[in-house]
């Protein structure tokens, strides 16, 4: 495969599988071995999975539930490696791919800000300097001093959102972000990835939402099954998933996990 100087990610014939274990337990699987019955099987996540995105653009990635879509954003993220085939990256990458992602539960808020703000990479004297706008976005008030292991799930979201949006990166990931919190953390979500877009960076956002893709991509990948099923403009990419939906505020729907495998 190909690909330019500006080229931002490229993602080369990449598969990965999983192994679905039917039983947790070791006496579980002793009886079901003595039975006869299977103890394990392998899912195929993706499957000769192939892209390449320039700087700057835009993408929706969508899909059913089961698609691969979660997993593809791991790989590109860095915290998984294809079975085979390769992903390649160029520059800083930034964004929230789980809820919670990157957090220590005993930690306070504050604390993590600094220790989730270490891990994408930025310095003490930057995150020092960005810490009250982190804050100010993030809008979780007297909670900012709780342990993080209390925080609810619209939490974890505003928090690790807000600490992502403010590194200073060249792809910005987003995953399950709209899922959770109300309406008003959610247009501001949005306003703030349409500054990251606007800013030249590529914009790799996962959603189920037909609305905010077109308001914020310029490009659609489909995956079906673990395979691109389509690649090109938004509006068709929408029409070919049957998608009826066109409301920004429908919330995203995360990927279904079985057997422990976040697929």
């Amino acid at each position: 495969m190909s690909y330019s100087s500006t080229t931002s990610i490229v993602v080369d014939d990449v598969s990965k599988t999983f192994k679905l274990r039917y039983h947790r337990t070791l006496k579980q699987m002793t009886v079901a071995a003595a039975k006869g019955r299977d103890i394990s099987d392998t899912f195929t996540a993706l499957d000769k999975v192939s892209f390449t995105v320039e700087q700057g653009e835009s993408i929706g990635l969508m899909g059913l539930n089961g698609s691969g879509k979660s997993t593809l954003l791991k790989l590109v993220n860095g915290v998984m490696r294809p079975d085979s085939g390769q992903v390649l990256t160029r520059g800083r990458i930034a964004g929230l791919i789980a809820t919670g992602a990157g957090f220590h539960p005993q930690l306070t808020g504050r604390d993590n800000v600094y220790l989730n703000a270490a891990i994408l990479g930025m310095s003490e004297r930057e995150t020092n300097r960005k810490f009250d706008e982190i804050v100010e976005f993030a809008d979780i008030g007297k909670f900012l001093e709780t342990p993080v292991g209390h925080y609810s799930s619209g939490m974890f979201a505003r928090l690790g959102f807000a600490v992502a949006v403010h590194v200073e990166s060249d792809i910005f990931l987003v995953d399950e972000v709209l899922a959770v919190g109300d309406r008003p953390f959610k247009r501001k979500c949005i306003e703030r990835m349409q500054q990251v877009r606007a800013e030249g960076r590529t914009l790799f956002y996962v959603s189920h939402a037909a609305g905010s893709v077109k308001k914020m991509c310029d490009r659609v990948i489909v995956l079906e099954k673990g395979r691109v099923g389509y690649d090109g403009e938004v509006t068709a990419g929408i029409k070919y998933l049957k998608y009826d939906g066109d409301d920004e505020e429908r919330p995203d729907e995360t990927e279904d996990e079985e057997y422990g495998a976040d697929v």
